[in-house]
């Protein structure tokens, strides 16, 4: 299994700075899944509450992706890092950008729950909901915990689940549009759902991306617009 190893430089103290940078990386995912999680019990259950707390909270992801992105830029200009180290900052500053903006849709999902919680709630359309958002809150964790361990072959295997998550989210879109055209006064509250769904979506996209940057940081390898079988293939294929 692939590993990076932050402690093989003779300076301590860039060893320190490149696992403080790491453990900062999984406290902001720490806190996204936190946000995603009560997001998707605040819209399935009508919690306004906990919708409101979401939106509330959104500001401790935003403060750390700062954070973050101004250690990189010191280890940038201080270190000059090459080869892995640079790999290792430039896939830090891209995973941080996708956090913030899972951030961002979770709290988009906190604001709907709030609007949803005080519109009529067939139990039918929110179970869809609670199951997409338990996919892509287990696909996150996956890709969290990848890039802890900074394992290819785990990010191979999660990249896979954005396709049920992209087909949960298909069928939660046809639904919606037949609840619509028989009874034109859900519109409303059916679109909040829609945009809550793709929100769900575009987080799982995002994780996916994370998988990705594994990819280039261990191996080296933009994979980004690759066919995934492709990509699959060759790595497998030359470890």
């Amino acid at each position: 299994m692939d590993r990076i190893d932050f402690r093989k430089h003779i300076s301590q103290r860039f060893n320190a700075e490149l696992e403080e940078v790491r453990t900062k990386v999984l406290e902001m995912g720490g806190l996204v899944e936190t946000q995603l999680s009560d997001a998707v019990a605040a819209i399935v259950g009508g919690d306004s509450a906990l919708g409101e707390a979401v939106m509330t909270n959104d500001y401790k992801i935003n403060a750390l992706e700062v954070e973050i992105d101004e250690e990189c830029s010191q280890i940038l200009v201080r270190r000059q890092p090459a080869a892995g180290d640079l790999r290792f900052v430039v896939t830090v500053i891209k995973t941080i950008t996708d956090l913030e903006r899972m951030g961002d849709e979770a709290e988009r999902i906190g604001r709907m729950a709030v609007q949803l919680a005080q519109r009529e709630r067939p139990k039918s359309q929110y179970s869809e909901m609670g199951h997409l958002g338990d996919l892509v809150q287990q696909m996150l964790h996956e890709a969290l915990d990848a890039f802890a361990r900074t394992d290819v072959e785990a990010a191979l295997q999660i990249r896979e689940k954005d396709r049920q998550i992209d087909k949960e989210y298909e069928s939660i879109v046809r639904q919606m549009i037949t609840f619509m055209m028989e009874d034109p006064r859900s519109i409303p509250r059916t679109l909040e759902i829609l945009w809550s769904a793709r929100a769900l979506e575009r987080i799982g996209d995002r994780a996916t991306n994370i998988c990705e940057y594994i990819i280039y940081l261990v191996r080296g390898r933009d994979v980004r617009h690759t066919s995934w079988d492709q990509v699959q293939t060759e790595l497998r294929r030359s470890k």
